[in-house]
């Protein structure tokens, strides 16, 4: 019995790290999940209560802008060290 745990636990280490190259019939994927289902007839149906929707805030009077200019100062500031963080 411990020798097949043992086994597995090579077997299932020595894959190491997964690349979207190795095996077969495997797919790493990336992370997203689906977002519908497939037909019997092949097609694809999205499915929109699955699709993620990110709110935007409302930025109409708002200051700053998307991208920093190269023509921008560079500012310099010391590190702070931990005492910087404490209080006495």
């Amino acid at each position: 019995m411990n020798s097949a745990v043992v086994k597995g636990l090579y077997r299932g280490a020595k894959h190491g790290v997964l690349t979207s190259k190795q095996g077969r019939n495997f797919y790493k994927g990336n992370k997203t999940g689906s977002t519908g289902r497939h037909t019997k007839h092949g097609s694809y149906v999205i499915e929109w209560n699955k699709v993620r929707t990110y709110p935007v805030p409302d930025l109409t009077d708002f200051k700053l802008k998307a991208y920093v200019s190269h023509r921008t100062e560079k500012v310099s500031s010391k590190m702070p060290s931990p005492d910087d963080f404490i209080r006495l």
